[in-house]
């Protein structure tokens, strides 16, 4: 095989994975037109069954983003996307795009839900202007009991994940990157 068809046949392998990935993210809530807010509340009950001391950590963070669906897809380069909700002190306050690019050994699919906690108001204002980027080598920790009283906070947030299906080998969440949109006041109540 000559190395331009080498090189084609690993771009069209590269594209199908960033497709497959993007089109996966799609949200059920999209699909059954339910409201975003619904999914990301029956994820964070999902993560405090799996981990009864979460509530305290969600009590003392600043503020939490849940993502009930993030579709992740790799075959060298890698691929994720998801929609979130962000909640401070228990309220929702905007919605969330989650994206990530990887390159190395990575290889397969998966779906997760994902649990962000953000531990001050500095973080959470530079999370809301798009300046938190989580680093290469950044993991999350898949939440079980005592997984929240564990883990400690890196750059000023911590990540848990529920694995929801596929299989991948690669466990990071280096190189996710977050647009937060917020509410207009009509949907905050505010009016």
């Amino acid at each position: 095989m000559t190395t331009q068809k080498l090189i084609g046949k690993f771009g069209a392998a590269i594209a199908v994975t960033v497709a497959v990935a993007f089109g996966l993210a799609a949200p059920t809530w999209a699909a059954e037109k339910k409201a975003p807010s619904k999914e990301a509340e029956k994820t964070l009950e999902v993560f405090k069954k799996a981990d009864p001391d979460l509530k305290k950590g969600l009590d003392e963070a600043a503020a939490y983003v849940v993502f009930p669906a993030i579709a992740k897809g790799a075959v060298g380069v890698g691929a994720a996307a998801g929609d979130g909700v962000l909640y401070e002190k228990g309220k929702e306050t905007g919605s969330v795009k989650m994206t990530q690019v990887t390159v190395g050994a990575q290889l397969g699919g998966q779906s997760y839900s994902e649990l962000i906690l953000i531990k001050d108001a500095a973080t959470l204002d530079n999370f809301k202007k798009g300046n938190v980027e989580f680093s290469a080598q950044a993991s999350a920790v898949a939440i079980k009991a005592g997984a929240s009283t564990t883990a400690d906070y890196e750059n000023g947030v911590k990540v848990f994940t529920i694995a929801k299906g596929g299989l991948m080998f690669e466990a990071s969440v280096g190189g996710q990157t977050f647009k937060y949109t917020p509410y207009k006041a009509e949907k905050l109540g505010l009016r």
